[in-house]
């Protein structure tokens, strides 16, 4: 039997190469392809960047059926994809992230950031944020992977983090599709993600029918690089279940 395919979308302010320990940790397991969001990495500034947009990307940038994954602004892109191309899927995972669209103040923060952004350039943003993204044990005694946070983030654009923003800031509200998704879901959340609570993710579990939450012990937002192990080991599970 052939493998899957697992097609991965990256969190905001990083690109594919975040990807990097599942990209040769489950090489094995599935044929695993890592996509830039627009703007991001190697791909180009999109004006028009929404999750809508980007969803109907990877749906040309791809073919068959697929496992989507997609962490924080990756996830946004992965239900947004499950609303457009429900016959594209054969499998969701859905990790640190969330249904519900930003509140007042988060869109009031985003355009906060976009003028920092715009006033001092992206290092003033990445650097604000990285203590949010990781779990307090992480960014205290994990220097590797805050090196390796930062080396990712530091290559992006202006342009390409303000596109993010916006399209971040004016998402659409994802909860009433979550009851429609049809095909297994794999929820993954890090024990100590701020952003994206674990509260969340059990909400998000509670709505789509055939869903799974695994938490990921000592990790935060970023629950793909602070505990690589744990997160290759669900993911192996639940594509393993999917044959």
């Amino acid at each position: 039997m052939p493998m899957p395919t697992l097609v991965l979308l990256h969190a905001f302010p990083l690109d594919r190469d975040m990807w990097r320990p599942q990209v040769a940790g489950l090489a094995g397991t599935a044929n695993v392809v890592a996509l830039d969001l627009p703007g991001f990495g190697a791909a180009p500034v999109d004006e028009h960047f929404s999750v809508d947009s980007a969803a109907d990307r990877v749906a040309a940038a791809t073919t068959g059926p697929i496992v989507l994954g997609g962490l924080s602004m990756g996830g946004y892109v992965a239900l947004a994809f499950a609303r457009r191309h429900p016959d594209r899927l054969a499998g969701l995972v859905l990790a640190d992230t969330r249904a519900d669209p930003d509140d007042a103040a988060s869109r009031t923060n985003r355009d906060r950031m976009i003028d920092l952004v715009r006033e001092f350039g992206p290092a003033k943003v990445y650097e604000a944020m990285i203590p949010k993204l990781v779990a307090a044990e992480t960014l205290d005694g994990r220097p590797e992977v805050i090196a390796e946070l930062k080396r990712i983030a530091r290559r992006q654009s202006a342009a390409g983090m303000i596109g993010g923003l916006k399209a971040l800031r004016d998402r659409p509200d994802a909860t009433p599709g979550l009851a429609k998704i049809a095909v297994p879901t794999l929820i993954l959340v890090g024990e100590h993600d701020s952003l994206t609570p674990p509260i969340m993710a059990e909400g998000m579990a509670r709505l789509i029918p055939r869903s799974r939450l695994v938490v990921i012990p000592g990790a935060g937002h970023l629950s793909n690089l602070e505990n690589p192990a744990a997160f290759n080991a669900a993911i192996a599970e639940f594509l393993a279940k999917l044959s």
